[in-house]
Protein backbone atom coordinates (compact mmCIF):
# COMPACT_ATOMS: atom_id res chain seq x y z
CA UNK A 1 0.00 0.00 0.00
CA UNK A 2 1.44 3.36 -1.07
CA UNK A 3 1.58 6.21 1.40
CA UNK A 4 1.34 8.88 -1.29
CA UNK A 5 -1.24 9.02 -4.08
CA UNK A 6 0.03 8.61 -7.62
CA UNK A 7 0.54 12.14 -9.10
CA UNK A 8 -0.31 10.83 -12.56
CA UNK A 9 -3.80 9.86 -11.36
CA UNK A 10 -4.33 13.46 -10.27
CA UNK A 11 -3.10 14.74 -13.65
CA UNK A 12 -5.36 12.32 -15.51
CA UNK A 13 -8.34 13.47 -13.43
CA UNK A 14 -7.47 17.11 -14.13
CA UNK A 15 -7.22 16.38 -17.87
CA UNK A 16 -10.65 14.69 -17.84
CA UNK A 17 -12.17 17.63 -15.96
CA UNK A 18 -10.68 20.12 -18.43
CA UNK A 19 -11.92 18.10 -21.42
CA UNK A 20 -15.42 18.00 -19.93
CA UNK A 21 -15.28 21.73 -19.25
CA UNK A 22 -14.25 22.60 -22.83
CA UNK A 23 -16.87 20.36 -24.39
CA UNK A 24 -19.70 21.65 -22.19
CA UNK A 25 -21.91 24.55 -23.23
CA UNK A 26 -21.89 26.39 -19.91
CA UNK A 27 -20.46 29.57 -21.46
CA UNK A 28 -23.17 29.68 -24.12
CA UNK A 29 -25.83 30.46 -21.54
CA UNK A 30 -23.74 33.37 -20.19
CA UNK A 31 -22.50 34.99 -23.37
CA UNK A 32 -25.31 34.06 -25.74
CA UNK A 33 -22.86 32.06 -27.86
CA UNK A 34 -22.38 32.85 -31.50
CA UNK A 35 -19.74 34.98 -33.13
CA UNK A 36 -17.93 37.84 -31.45
CA UNK A 37 -18.54 40.69 -31.63
CA UNK A 38 -22.33 40.53 -32.02
CA UNK A 39 -23.61 42.47 -35.04
CA UNK A 40 -26.96 43.60 -36.36
CA UNK A 41 -27.10 44.33 -40.09
CA UNK A 42 -29.87 46.54 -41.47
CA UNK A 43 -30.74 47.51 -45.01
CA UNK A 44 -31.86 51.08 -45.64
CA UNK A 45 -32.71 51.62 -49.30
CA UNK A 46 -29.67 50.55 -51.28
CA UNK A 47 -27.29 50.96 -48.33
CA UNK A 48 -26.50 48.93 -45.21
CA UNK A 49 -26.00 49.83 -41.57
CA UNK A 50 -24.06 47.56 -39.21
CA UNK A 51 -24.38 48.04 -35.46
CA UNK A 52 -21.77 46.19 -33.37
CA UNK A 53 -21.44 45.86 -29.60
CA UNK A 54 -17.84 46.33 -28.44
CA UNK A 55 -17.96 47.20 -24.73
CA UNK A 56 -14.65 47.89 -23.04
CA UNK A 57 -12.69 48.25 -26.29
CA UNK A 58 -10.78 51.41 -27.13
CA UNK A 59 -11.33 52.94 -30.53
CA UNK A 60 -7.57 52.73 -31.16
CA UNK A 61 -7.75 48.92 -30.80
CA UNK A 62 -10.27 48.52 -33.65
CA UNK A 63 -9.62 47.86 -37.32
CA UNK A 64 -12.36 48.07 -39.95
CA UNK A 65 -11.80 47.01 -43.57
CA UNK A 66 -14.17 46.94 -46.54
CA UNK A 67 -13.47 45.11 -49.78
CA UNK A 68 -16.10 44.18 -52.34
CA UNK A 69 -19.03 42.64 -50.50
CA UNK A 70 -17.11 41.90 -47.30
CA UNK A 71 -16.56 43.92 -44.16
CA UNK A 72 -13.91 42.85 -41.65
CA UNK A 73 -13.76 43.91 -38.03
CA UNK A 74 -10.70 43.06 -35.94
CA UNK A 75 -9.32 44.21 -32.64
CA UNK A 76 -8.20 43.36 -29.15
CA UNK A 77 -10.19 43.34 -25.95
CA UNK A 78 -8.22 43.53 -22.74
CA UNK A 79 -9.62 42.76 -19.31
CA UNK A 80 -7.20 43.42 -16.48
CA UNK A 81 -7.98 42.94 -12.79
CA UNK A 82 -7.29 45.84 -10.44
CA UNK A 83 -3.71 46.12 -9.26
CA UNK A 84 -2.74 43.63 -6.51
CA UNK A 85 -6.05 41.79 -6.84
CA UNK A 86 -6.53 38.06 -7.31
CA UNK A 87 -9.15 36.78 -9.76
CA UNK A 88 -12.01 35.05 -7.96
CA UNK A 89 -14.30 34.57 -10.96
CA UNK A 90 -13.77 35.49 -14.59
CA UNK A 91 -16.64 35.65 -17.09
CA UNK A 92 -15.59 38.61 -19.23
CA UNK A 93 -13.80 37.45 -22.35
CA UNK A 94 -10.54 38.99 -23.50
CA UNK A 95 -8.21 38.57 -26.43
CA UNK A 96 -7.98 39.16 -30.16
CA UNK A 97 -11.03 38.92 -32.39
CA UNK A 98 -11.37 38.95 -36.15
CA UNK A 99 -14.74 38.73 -37.86
CA UNK A 100 -15.77 39.08 -41.49
CA UNK A 101 -19.32 39.43 -42.78
CA UNK A 102 -20.32 39.18 -46.42
CA UNK A 103 -23.19 41.37 -47.62
CA UNK A 104 -25.39 40.65 -50.65
CA UNK A 105 -24.17 43.75 -52.53
CA UNK A 106 -20.86 45.43 -53.26
CA UNK A 107 -19.95 48.31 -50.94
CA UNK A 108 -18.37 51.63 -51.94
CA UNK A 109 -15.29 51.70 -49.64
CA UNK A 110 -14.78 55.45 -50.16
CA UNK A 111 -18.25 56.26 -48.81
CA UNK A 112 -18.08 54.18 -45.62
CA UNK A 113 -18.60 56.12 -42.38
CA UNK A 114 -17.87 54.79 -38.89
CA UNK A 115 -18.99 56.13 -35.51
CA UNK A 116 -17.94 54.69 -32.15
CA UNK A 117 -19.55 55.78 -28.92
CA UNK A 118 -20.20 54.10 -25.56
CA UNK A 119 -19.03 50.68 -26.80
CA UNK A 120 -21.27 50.72 -29.91
CA UNK A 121 -19.77 50.83 -33.40
CA UNK A 122 -22.05 52.00 -36.21
CA UNK A 123 -20.93 51.47 -39.81
CA UNK A 124 -22.74 53.18 -42.67
CA UNK A 125 -22.04 51.19 -45.84
CA UNK A 126 -23.22 52.71 -49.13
CA UNK A 127 -23.86 50.40 -52.06
CA UNK A 128 -21.36 50.79 -54.90
CA UNK A 129 -22.73 52.67 -57.90
CA UNK A 130 -21.54 49.93 -60.26
CA UNK A 131 -23.57 47.37 -58.29
CA UNK A 132 -26.88 49.28 -58.38
CA UNK A 133 -29.48 48.09 -60.87
CA UNK A 134 -30.01 50.34 -63.86
CA UNK A 135 -33.32 51.07 -65.53
CA UNK A 136 -33.25 50.61 -69.28
CA UNK A 137 -35.75 52.45 -71.42
CA UNK A 138 -37.09 50.51 -74.35
CA UNK A 139 -37.22 52.62 -77.49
Amino acid sequence: MALFPDPFDALASLQQAMDAFRSSDWLTSISGGGSYPPMNVFRKGDDFIVITELPGINKSQLEVQVKGKTIRLAGTKTVAPPEKAAVHRRERLAGRFDRAVTLPVEIDPNGVKAEYRDGILALYLPRAEGDKPRSIQIG
